[in-house]
């Protein structure tokens, strides 16, 4: 042990030796290190904050929600077969009805249809507002905050009252000094009341927000729009304790039993997850890690070259030491660790270094910006055993030729 130890303690007064008599040498060939940890570990570091604020507000959307559709949820492109789905009926609340009646393994349904329109009071309008339009159950499957008001009466969602509850950006732009609740708005060339106002939340990691959009109950809206030309969504939440599959297997049998399709036929709608999202988005960040790895390796390639051309020059600045050493007893290995504990060192200095920046970095957009860049522990890790690895790679040519010195010729040397 104390041999060890005695190898760790030589190797980093050598390694500081190196870095204090040759500083320009050293430390510009640790900078390829440096640029390389910082390159990977700052790439990494900001996509696993993004992926964390995205999969946050995903979660934030109902990781145990379905949503039973007439368009399934996909990237676009060429191997989309729009043409299969496009004639497909929306869903409508008489379904959403019957699968309520149906599905046991719910807890909660909701339908909602979107559509914009321009919205008024007194002299301000506001162009293209969101206006969802939804069933009773809508805040048991979508749950958001009031800030002041109320949510409908199954009174009022049933007999399709002309009531609304508005975000605070649209409470605050139409009443900008006047209490909302009891105004009356204009929607659809309508007045509609309103009674409560939602919580401002912000927008999220996708730009959307509840903030801008107006509530109104469907039974209302379908006297204004026509449901089966507009997307519409049945929303449906899980019970507690029942799986997604499990949910989407008794969904799919009820919507097929409410549509009357035959077993052969193929399903005329299309039951969608958020975990479809995540596997989107699996797929992206695999790539940028890759991505990350590509812009990393080729500094840690320099980096690794600067490390073994600092061991090569030691090596031969030591030649008659390590000649002394050997006549002395010690070891082709003591040798060979030796010169291999002060490359891993040097190595390492110059990741520190590149973490050290990168944490910087992390503070200041963290404090200056809406964005929370985090330098997890996963990644400092990381960037710590890359850079043992690279100065274990780069030194062991070196330490290899310094433990296979003859001692004789070597105490000869008078470099």
């Amino acid at each position: 042990m104390r041999l060890y130890l005695r190898l760790v303690s030589e190797s980093f007064r050598f390694a500081l030796t190196a870095l204090i008599v040759n500083k320009v040498r050293t430390i510009l060939s640790l900078l390829g290190i440096t640029i390389g940890i910082f390159s990977i570990i700052s790439v990494f570091s900001v996509f696993d904050s993004l992926e964390k604020a995205i999969r946050d507000d995903i979660s934030s959307l109902g990781d145990n929600i379905l949503f039973v559709q007439k368009w399934p949820w996909m990237a676009g492109g060429s191997d989309y077969p729009w043409w299969k789905y496009w004639q497909r009926p929306e869903a409508t609340p008489g379904e959403m009805n019957e699968l309520e009646r149906r599905v046991q393994s719910a807890q909660a349904f909701a339908f909602m249809v979107s559509v914009s329109r321009d919205v008024s009071y007194g002299n301000t309008t506001i162009s293209q507002t969101q206006v969802n339009a939804v069933s009773h159950d809508y805040a048991e499957v979508m749950p958001f905050d009031l800030q002041e008001g109320r949510y409908f009466t199954p009174i009022e969602s049933q007999s399709g009252r002309n009531v609304a509850i508005i975000g605070a950006d649209i409470a605050e732009s139409l009443f900008a000094n006047e209490n909302p609740l009891g105004k009356a708005i204009k929607v659809f060339g309508l007045k509609i009341n309103v009674i409560g106002v939602v919580k401002k939340k912000g927008k999220d990691i996708f730009g959307n927000s509840d903030d801008d959009k107006i509530i109104i109950p469907v039974n209302f809206a379908r006297n204004l729009i026509d449901l089966r030309n507009i997307g519409s969504a049945i929303m449906v939440r899980a019970k507690p304790g029942v799986g997604n599959e499990e949910l989407k297997d008794e969904l799919t049998g009820a919507m097929r039993a409410v549509r009357k399709l035959k077993p052969t036929v193929e399903d005329n709608f299309a039951i969608n997850q958020m975990d479809i999202i995540n596997k989107s988005f699996d797929q992206f960040f695999g790539v940028i890690a890759i991505v990350g790895w590509i812009i990393g390796g080729f500094s840690l390639l320099v980096g690794g070259f600067g490390i073994a051309n600092i061991m090569f020059v030691s090596v031969k600045e030591r030649t008659s030491q390590i000649g002394i050493q050997k006549s002395l007893g010690a070891k082709n290995y003591f040798i060979l660790l030796q010169f291999l504990f002060e490359s891993v060192f040097l190595s390492l200095l110059g990741g520190i270094v590149g973490l050290i920046i990168v944490l910087i970095l992390s503070l200041l957009v963290s404090n200056f910006s809406s964005f929370t860049l985090i330098l997890s522990l996963q990644n400092v890790l990381l960037g710590v055993l890359v850079s043992a690895f690279i100065g274990l790679l780069s030194g062991f040519l070196p330490a290899w030729s310094a433990s296979r010195l003859d001692p004789v010729e070597a105490m000869r040397s008078t470099f």
